[in-house]
């Protein structure tokens, strides 16, 4: 080593040593540790509490600057902790690894692997809480992100760059859009692997065998090797639950600021809210509304608005999100789901009742919106389903009347049977994504009145074969495939799919 080198490394030296701070636990109580000392400590700085034997038992991150103390949550077993204790605070904000080494792999609220699997070692590290792109630096929402969802796709088109929200009570199928979304992702990827979407799943105060349960099925399907998981389960503590989003949101930036596309998953944000509500009570801020702290809102919009399509000079990057609030006993108006709504491009309403009757996803379509709209959309899709959200709403309202008279006129009978073949057309198993093909193809026969002499319980054996017909054919198939072009469909589309069902309707 030359005396330049020394001399580097003792100022690089000195200077963390100027940064480091250390101080005294005060006091621990439910998971909240007040600390003495700590002078040059900043908001959000990463904690190390040392023992007798100077091993760092916990970690934890610095939120209360008081004038004479620090107030403190831990990211692990509170027992370990006793007052008297060291705590080190070494001028780190709170950091994740990033990178796609870490698809197919489950990591917690810290960015640590904990699936068992190989250790990663020199990621590249990325601030948690870091501010969203500015105005300059983003681009329209124009590029449409396939879910696989056949009312979505069709009713509730999502952009990439999106916040679209998934509202709804517990146990409706919310879950279930989310993860038909990551796995119709691995066939869009194939399709177009220049283009391809990452996605990130965020699991925030879930049972841990619903967590196992779904890696189990992103595997089985194939899914996991373009997915990261990011677990705090209801066995974690509540700041590493309040922590997982943002952790998940700097991965997916990893990829939206790389000239790639992320897709993040918050599942749910009503759980974050919950563990927020309870540190900020713990470490005695004053409560607002609900007892939640007044900064709840803050919470959930620095969070979502890192969702965002880049512009040409920043890379063309994007990162989608789609949020999950569970709401009680339908109630949107409630503070959490207001808030959020509020934030989001547009909301998804899965309605309990319509669950119950069978129709899966049970999306309100009249209470559902996006904000970003055909816009998002590819051109036989718009023109295919433009209207189509209107008559379904329209049915629903005839419907509720329809059940209080039983003379009803032609016209009326007619509109709640097209209706009702309609709504039939737009219910599928759970992960079971459609291709966007396949469904421009099938609304397309029920929009133009192919399926008039068809009864409602015979319309998913007729989707069957009908797929079944096209699949077959070395004609038609490729001809299909060829309507995510917007030229083409322009052109030629709608003769070809007259053509297509005037022949399927004669040889069947």
């Amino acid at each position: 080593m030359n005396l330049n080198d020394f001399e580097l490394e003792t100022t690089v030296a000195s200077l963390v040593k100027k940064q480091e701070s250390r101080g005294t636990v005060i006091s621990v109580i439910d998971g909240v540790a007040l600390i003495s000392g700590l002078k040059r400590v900043k908001a959000g700085e990463t904690l190390e509490f040392v023992n007798d034997s100077g091993e760092v038992t916990v970690k934890g991150m610095a939120l209360n600057l008081n004038l004479n103390s620090v107030g403190a949550v831990l990211f692990g077993d509170e027992r370990k902790v006793r007052p008297g204790d060291l705590v080190i605070g070494r001028g780190n904000i709170i950091s994740v690894p990033v990178g796609k080494q870490l698809l197919g792999r489950v990591v917690d609220a810290l960015g640590e692997t904990i699936d068992g699997g190989v250790i990663l070692n020199n990621l590249e590290q990325k601030r948690v809480d870091v501010k969203a792109p500015g105005i300059m630096f983003r681009a329209p929402v124009k590029e449409p992100m396939i879910t696989g969802v056949k009312a979505v796709d069709s009713l509730i088109p999502i952009g990439r760059g999106q916040r679209e929200l998934i509202i709804g009570d517990r146990q409706t199928g919310k879950t279930t859009i989310a993860v038909d979304t990551i796995l119709n992702q691995k066939l869009e990827n194939t399709k177009n692997p220049s283009s391809a979407l990452y996605c990130i799943y965020c699991a925030v105060g879930q049972k841990r065998s619903s967590v196992s349960q779904l890696i189990s099925v992103l595997k089985k399907e194939n899914a996991f090797d373009h997915t990261v998981i990011v677990a705090a389960t209801a066995a974690e503590a509540a700041p590493l639950q309040y922590l997982a989003p943002y952790t998940a949101c700097t991965i997916g930036e990893f990829f939206r600021d790389n000239k790639m596309h992320g897709l993040v998953v918050y599942d749910d944000l009503s759980k974050q809210a919950v563990s927020y509500r309870q540190m900020s009570l713990l470490l005695r801020r004053p409560p607002g509304r609900e007892a939640f702290p007044g900064d709840v809102f803050y919470l959930h919009s620095r969070l979502l608005e890192r969702a965002a399509k880049l512009s040409k000079d920043s890379g063309f990057g994007s990162l989608t999100a789609l949020p999950v609030v569970e709401t009680q006993l339908g109630d949107v108006s409630a503070y959490i789901p207001t808030n959020v709504i509020s934030i989001t491009d547009g909301q998804i309403f899965l309605e309990a009742a319509l669950f119950y009757n069978g129709i899966k996803p049970a999306i309100n379509v009249g209470l559902s919106v996006s904000r970003v709209g055909s816009s998002a959309q590819l051109l036989a899709m718009k023109k295919i389903a433009g209207s189509l959200k209107l008559e379904l709403a329209q049915y629903r309202e005839v419907l509720g009347f329809a059940q209080f008279g039983s003379n009803l006129d032609e016209a009326t009978a007619n509109q709640l049977k097209r209706g009702g073949l309609l709504t039939k057309l737009l219910i599928q198993d759970n992960y079971n994504p459609v291709p966007v093909e396949a469904t421009i193809l099938l609304l397309f026969s029920g929009v133009n009145n192919f399926l008039s002499q068809l009864k409602e319980g015979h319309v998913k054996k007729y989707e069957e074969h009908l797929m079944k017909f096209v699949r077959s054919s070395s004609i038609f198939y490729p001809h299909l495939l060829l309507l995510r072009d917007n030229k083409l469909y322009k052109n030629v589309g709608n003769k070809f799919l007259s053509f297509l069902f005037n022949y399927f309707f004669k040889v069947i």
